[in-house]
């Protein structure tokens, strides 16, 4: 048996979200161990005038690779919850799911200023330093919760029958 690596995702969703995200995180449990899972947080929506988006960030344990999750975990899941991907990434969807680290490698980088990847991320892992700036997750995301407006959605969070954090 292979070893198994640690995969955080974002999860964000904005088309019935207090569904869609519970719902995504029981079927990533069904295809890997989820260890941790932050608290869900609520954004405007940017690049369009739409309903605001929940997201979190989850721990994943799995022997597959990063080609291998995105094709056999993440594209699948999105397709079965109703994705449909066309040329504006701004649409609303019912899920969005985006690999964030593996193992403690900084993947898809051009999300780590968006406050809505930071901020779960930072609740899970405050030491880690931030893939640009080096400085501390927890410091990081304090900085834009001054700037971007977001909330804690303990509601949802509450929901999540998986180990929480936060």
């Amino acid at each position: 048996m292979s070893d198994l690596h640690h995969v955080y995702l974002n999860l964000g969703s904005n088309i019935e979200p207090e569904k869609n995200i519970p719902n995504a995180i029981k079927l990533l449990s069904e295809v890997g161990e989820i260890i941790e899972v932050s608290s869900v947080w609520e954004t405007e929506s940017v690049g369009y005038a739409g309903p605001n988006f929940l997201n979190v960030c989850i721990l994943l344990l799995t022997p597959l690779d990063v080609e291998q999750i995105k094709y056999k975990i993440i594209r699948p899941i999105e397709t079965q919850m109703g994705r449909i991907r066309g040329e504006d990434q701004n649409a609303p969807r019912p899920i969005d799911i985006d690999i964030v680290l593996f193992d403690g490698a900084a993947h898809n980088t051009q999300t780590w200023n968006d406050a809505f990847v930071i901020m779960p991320l930072a609740e899970l892992l405050p030491e880690f330093l931030h893939a640009s700036s080096g400085e501390k997750l927890s410091a990081f995301a304090e900085q834009l919760n001054v700037k971007v407006w977001m909330r804690k959605r303990e509601d949802v969070s509450r929901s999540l029958a998986v180990p929480r954090h936060g």
